[in-house]
């Protein structure tokens, strides 16, 4: 079962590069474990599931803790919203924090990974919609969140993140995902999810 449903996604991933003429190296597959067992989990990572997210903290640190020794190579990524008071934690579990939105989160990721001694991949959140649960920074503040980010030795900011409402058609979403295209080429070199750095 989740070998096939692994193959599929693999599938859809190729054809949707051959579609816009992008080549499958550059799409990382994230395989999302949120409230996943440790025993379903570890069935996908010889099928090559080795990048995986998850949205909390502690749950992560469980299952991190885990895999540890056993598979030293998978890589961790934080889902969803961070609150302050779990950053510590959180810049000691994962490999990339998918959701920074505010310069003040920026910071506090920063003086913690400082005294981790590591530097924090990170991905900028931005909203392309106006859905009032949506978080994100406003398109007219990343120019400014970048400018601070560069000054922080101890985080990356290495792309985007957004998120569009959910359609029952999922056409009607492209527009939202066209924005957030348009402002990570307009901020970042080119495009390469596990190479991009902001210019």
């Amino acid at each position: 079962m989740i070998q096939a449903n692994f193959q599929k996604v693999l599938e859809k991933i190729d054809l949707a590069c051959a579609k816009v003429g992008r080549k499958k190296e550059d799409v990382q597959l994230v395989a999302v474990t949120k409230s996943v067992s440790i025993e379903r989990i570890e069935k996908g990572i010889p099928l090559g599931l080795t990048h995986l997210g998850e949205s909390r903290v502690q749950e992560a640190q469980k299952k991190k803790e885990f895999f540890q020794e056993k598979y030293p190579h998978l890589i961790w990524y934080l889902l969803g919203h961070l609150q302050s008071n779990k950053v510590n934690t959180a810049v000691q579990i994962f490999d990339c924090i998918e959701s920074v939105d505010s310069i003040k989160l920026a910071i506090r990721i920063n003086e913690k990974a400082q005294l981790c001694q590591r530097r924090q991949d990170c991905l900028m959140e931005i909203k392309v919609s106006e859905e009032p649960a949506k978080t994100g920074l406003a398109v007219e503040a990343i120019e400014g969140f970048l400018q601070t980010a560069q000054t922080l030795k101890n985080i990356r900011v290495r792309g985007i993140l957004c998120m569009a409402p959910y359609f029952e058609n999922k056409e009607e979403s492209r527009r939202y995902f066209s924005k957030g295209k348009e402002m990570f080429l307009k901020y970042f070199s080119y495009f390469s999810p596990r190479e991009c750095r902001p210019i």
